[in-house]
């Protein structure tokens, strides 16, 4: 699939209830020949209005730390791995996951990044390892296949625990670096 085709596939999409109760289908934004490609787990209120991943309050604080280590915005792609918003923002169900996992897949394989960052413990669950740690495993570099993937705390942890910015600052210190020695 081209990226016309995947985009009008994910916005026709059926395969689960989501569907249902979604404003917009949140395909993906950025670069599409990016080095580096951001995964969230699924869209929230905002993004579900909007149509666009991370736009709302957690996506401004990735955009603080994005500034933070001179990476703009508009050099990365960002993703999730649901296109549409679960009810009340609960936890994508395995099932959901399973419906809309391709959608990833293909976008992946069009963009061909160097490195993979999952915004949090879920992200990182399903594509890094199953049983991810993400207070114990935050920051740790992975090679799956072609790609090098690592794991930050999802923004919208931070809004709720700030102590765990000066964390997530030294990952994006640590991604950033990575991207120069690729």
């Amino acid at each position: 699939m081209d990226w016309k085709e995947l985009e009008q596939a994910c916005a026709e999409c059926k395969k689960c209830e989501l569907c249902k109760t979604r404003i917009n289908c949140v395909f993906g934004v950025g670069n599409r020949n990016a080095n580096l490609m951001f995964v969230g787990e699924a869209p929230g209120e905002q993004e579900d209005l909007s149509g666009i991943p991370f736009v709302g309050r957690a996506g401004q604080l990735l955009d603080k730390f994005l500034f933070a280590v001179d990476i703009d915005r508009e050099d990365v792609y960002i993703a999730n791995i649901l296109k549409c918003r679960p009810p009340k923002n609960r936890d994508p169900l395995p099932e959901e996951e399973d419906q809309c996992i391709d959608y990833l897949r293909h976008q992946v394989a069009l963009i061909e990044p160097k490195v993979i960052v999952c915004l949090g413990r879920i992200a990182a669950m399903r594509l890094i390892k199953p049983d991810f740690k993400i207070t114990k495993e935050h920051g740790t570099w992975f090679k799956k296949g072609n790609y090098l993937m690592t794991a930050v705390y999802h923004p919208a942890a931070l809004l709720r625990d700030p102590r765990k910015k000066e964390d997530m600052l030294e990952d994006m210190r640590k991604i950033k670096q990575k991207l120069l020695e690729t």
